[in-house]
């Protein structure tokens, strides 16, 4: 059961999991963003390529920037560890349509295989559910990321097909799978 708190008392969100604690990104987190994102074990399964310093750094500030828009149309956050502030991976929800969003996340190949992105992505949906008041969320998840798909199939996410030609990254095109959840399959 994951807790969350829609804003801490300075207005950002912070939400709270079993594992993992989401806040906002901070512009101090540039360097651990890019050891995520510069990290080619990491890209191989996202929609872009690896990214520099610099552009991991635009990408921090740019999140930074889009969580001051109101009416607020997407929720970046930075996946830290409970017992450590570091960030360790990035969720984002991207508000799509009425009611409905797009979910995406990535944990640093260091931290793969301990439950951070599953209990993340609970987190938010947790969160998505209850203080945004969705009706649905679809995560498209590249075909070769076994690892990705297990997280959304474990929390109840439904497979609804492919997406064929979906992203251009590392030179090819690739197809996504998509998944979704809807709020009434959703534990409370």
């Amino acid at each position: 059961m994951t807790t969350t708190e829609p804003t801490a008392p300075d207005g950002d969100v912070l939400l709270m999991g079993r594992r993992t604690r989401l806040r906002e990104f901070r512009h101090t987190d540039g360097a651990a963003a890019f050891s995520i994102v510069g990290d080619d074990r990491v890209t191989k399964f996202l929609s872009f390529d690896s990214r520099s310093p610099a552009a991991a750094q635009e990408m921090i500030d740019g999140a930074l920037q889009r969580a001051k828009s109101q009416p607020r149309n997407e929720f970046y956050l930075a996946i830290t560890q409970m017992d450590d502030d570091a960030l360790i991976g990035t969720c984002r929800l991207a508000l799509t349509g009425v009611k409905a969003a797009k979910l995406g996340y990535a944990v640093a190949a260091d931290h793969w295989g301990h439950g951070f992105a599953t209990d993340a992505v609970s987190t938010m949906m947790d969160f998505a559910f209850g203080s945004l008041d969705l009706h649905r969320v679809t995560a498209a998840i590249g075909p070769d990321n076994l690892a990705s798909q297990a997280v959304v199939e474990h929390l109840g996410f439904t497979r609804e097909g492919v997406l064929r030609d979906h992203v251009f990254t590392n030179g090819a095109w690739r197809d996504s799978v998509l998944y979704s959840v809807l709020r009434d399959e959703w534990p409370a």
